[in-house]
């Protein structure tokens, strides 16, 4: 071996060495790197941390409000519409309940009250969570965060926009208190389905409002933030309930409700709004239809009216309208009439002033948005008979006045009672109340069809007349908006009011542009008979055929049922309410047996309670009407000498059915409704077309025969 060679183990020992000193070399530069990373870091915090504390506050942010156009509010304060497609109503912070402000920083922020806005060590960590899962699964932000977001930044996912959160949420933490920050939160925050805020969530998924929700019920909505059209219970009811559920947890956890309590809401049903979804963002879409109709012709333009910020208070009453929306759906579902050609139309209005109360032109307006209100012309059936009775009173008939209930014929036309069912002699204002057929065909003869004609446009009615005896039962088409407005001159004394829609208009700063002017009030009717027309219809309501419709309050009307039951009427009214109903087919087919006294009535009766209970009702103030069934001698000599049949009276009061014309359909003659005729004696006056549907085919033109001249004798007589 040489002196100079070197040892193989040495050899091996030298190599180890130097790959020992390669890798600690490596493993230093990589501390090294860390050290400086987090050194840099940690600067990077304190210096965020430095300037974050320097920052000024947001002048004026308590006083922030979102960017809103025109908006359409009922006459107590509610928003029914905006021009946005979505649905905002700002609260108070004394007005959000406890529970829900506990539900949304048990979900979203638990050291909400602990944090100066941001949460650099929640940042961090979701970033860790977001690498490993390999998508955004956890966001990281704060209360604070989130509304700085909504306020002023985009919904971009970048590093440079989370800066700009943190730095704007710092500022909003200076700017006002937490109370304040959490209550903007949830004024502003996005809940699905067209929701903004809170109060927008309780009204759109529950139709309540904020103190009306049940603690699961708040839960639901605090869940929503994270994914709100996941999580909304209209496209996933399961996956919202477990996200409650959750929600119910944490707060358990968090020690803001017990054990107990958390059980008992995970177990509650949802009961989400019944409502067609059309309705959650236009509480009264046919009325606001019917508003932008009134304000074009105050001169304001459809893009004026979307854009320019204006504040429409109407005369609707809310309550009213969100029950009529509801009773039109529910009565119809609860008699098997789900069809989208089955229809509702429903007019409520004051007949003292004339504010519009509330109004659905349909039964859901995204599928139909035709107006059965102010368009259809359908034949009233019943409904036209206090026209007839009008007419005899203001001649001098007393509602205690005998009239032949018998068999009856006026030349080739020949009536029937509803089943052939006659009762002989009975008093006038039983035989309206009943609603015989063949007693307002004996009453329309002894006044004229003229007097008829006269009574029923002076009180409103603009739609062509038959110059016929056949309108006694209801032959002609009516609108339900005419109708229902001329009810309201019995409930008004003999004045007959124009309904309208629009209180007052507001620019965006405040200014009245608009203000309604006291309604245009014509007397058309004398008091008496008004009184006593009141009178006779308030049996109708008590014990004829609208008993239905009861409401424990003084109210009157009259049902209504067309030939082959193909439209249902119910009109009625108490001194201050006015409220018209009909019910029908769009393709004009038969109902199935549908009366007057059924659906409409029904409908009419769940919204007069709401109606009355808002708006208040009380007695009628008109001079007292003896309804005594003991008429006295007028004149003897006056009898119905067409009379003939049976001369006993049934009990009349076991009588619920209302009385339907037995008028042949093709008897009767079908012209434009929109022509108004002017009636000339012995001139035939074309009958309004019964469709509610403008597309309809015409049918053919047949004309009803007038009734040959016969003998015209008064039809009461009297009890000696």
């Amino acid at each position: 071996m040489s002196k100079y060679s070197v040892p193989k183990r040495v050899k091996s020992y030298t190599k180890v060495s130097r790959s020992n000193n390669e890798n600690d070399s490596f493993f230093d530069n990589i501390k090294r790197l860390f050290i400086v990373g987090v050194a840099c870091v940690l600067a990077g915090i304190v210096a965020l941390k430095l300037y974050l504390a320097i920052l000024p506050p947001i002048a004026n942010l308590s006083d922030f409000k979102p960017n809103m156009v025109t908006k359409f509010l009922s006459s107590d304060g509610e928003v029914i519409k905006t021009f946005n497609a979505c649905t905002f109503s700002k609260v108070e912070a004394n007005e959000i309940p406890k529970e829900l402000k506990e539900a949304i920083v048990a979900t979203e922020d638990k050291n909400f009250y602990n944090h100066p806005g941001y949460d650099l060590c929640g940042v961090a960590r979701s970033v860790v969570e977001n690498a490993i899962a390999g998508r955004v699964v956890q966001g990281g932000s704060t209360i604070t965060q989130q509304l700085s977001r909504m306020l002023f930044l985009s919904n971009e996912q970048s590093f440079s926009r989370k800066i700009k959160e943190i730095i704007i949420a710092a500022q909003i933490e200076k700017s006002i208190t937490k109370d304040q920050i959490l209550t903007m939160y949830l004024n502003n925050v996005y809940l699905g389905s067209g929701a903004y805020g809170v109060e927008g969530a309780a009204q759109i998924y529950f139709a309540k409002h904020l103190n009306q929700l049940t603690l699961a019920e708040m839960a639901l909505i605090a869940g929503l933030p994270q994914a709100p059209s996941i999580y909304s219970p209209f496209n996933n009811l399961d996956l919202a309930v477990k996200r409650r559920n959750q929600v119910l947890l944490r707060m358990y956890k968090m020690r803001y409700i017990d054990k107990e309590t958390m059980e008992k809401a995970q177990a509650e049903k949802v009961h989400l709004t019944t409502m067609p979804q059309s309705y959650l963002l236009n509480k009264a879409p046919y009325f606001c239809d019917r508003i932008m109709q009134e304000l074009e012709k105050l001169g304001f333009s459809e893009q004026e009216i979307s854009q320019g910020g204006y504040k429409i208070i109407t005369t609707l009453d809310y309550k009213t309208q969100i029950k009529t929306n509801e009773a039109i759906v529910s009565d119809m579902n609860a008699y098997g009439l789900r069809g989208d050609k089955n229809q509702a139309a429903v007019f409520v209005f004051s007949p003292v002033d004339g504010k519009i109360l509330a109004y659905a032109g349909g039964k859901d307006y995204s599928k139909s948005q035709y107006d059965r209100v102010t368009q259809a012309v359908r034949p009233p059936g019943s409904a036209f008979k206090p026209f007839i009775y009008t007419a005899a009173v203001e001649k001098g008939v007393s509602p205690n006045d005998l009239i032949d209930d018998k068999p009856f014929s006026a030349g080739t036309w020949t009536p029937h009672n509803y089943g052939n069912k006659y009762r002989g002699q009975i008093p006038v204002y039983k035989a309206l109340m009943i609603s015989s057929n063949v007693c307002a065909a004996r009453l329309i003869q002894y006044v004229g069809v003229r007097a008829v004609i006269q009574i029923a446009r002076i009180m409103g009615i603009t739609t062509p007349l038959e110059y016929d005896y056949t309108i006694a039962l209801g032959s002609n088409g009516v609108k339900l908006y005419e109708l229902t407005r001329a009810y309201g001159v019995f409930a008004n004394g003999g004045f007959k009011v124009e309904p309208y829609g629009i209180e007052r208009i507001e620019s965006s700063r405040g200014k009245v542009l608009y203000s309604a002017s006291r309604p245009r009030i014509t007397k058309v009717l004398s008091t008496d008979t008004a009184a006593i027309m009141t009178a006779m219809l308030e049996t109708v309501i008590e014990r004829g055929t609208g008993a239905a419709a009861r409401i424990g309050k003084p109210a009157a009307g009259k049902t209504g049922t067309t030939d082959d039951y193909k439209d249902a009427w119910f009109v009625g009214y108490t001194p201050t309410i006015v409220a018209g109903v009909w019910v029908g087919n769009d393709d004009n087919t038969k109902m199935g047996g549908l009366t007057g006294g059924s659906v409409p009535a029904v409908i009419w009766r769940d919204i007069m309670k709401v109606a009355v209970d808002s708006i208040g009702s009380g007695d009628f103030e008109y001079p007292e009407v003896q309804l005594d069934g003991n008429p006295k001698s007028i004149n003897p000599k006056l009898t119905s000498s067409s009379s003939k049949g049976q001369s006993n009276e049934s009990r009349i009061e076991d009588e619920q059915i209302d009385e339907v014309p037995m008028v042949p359909v093709n008897q009767i003659e079908h012209v434009n409704p929109n022509v108004i005729k002017p009636i000339e004696q012995n001139q035939s006056v074309g009958v309004a077309k019964p469709s509610a549907v403008p597309s309809q085919s015409e049918q053919s033109r047949v004309s009803a025969p007038i009734p040959a001249p016969v003998p015209v004798q008064n039809p009461v007589v009297n009890a000696n």
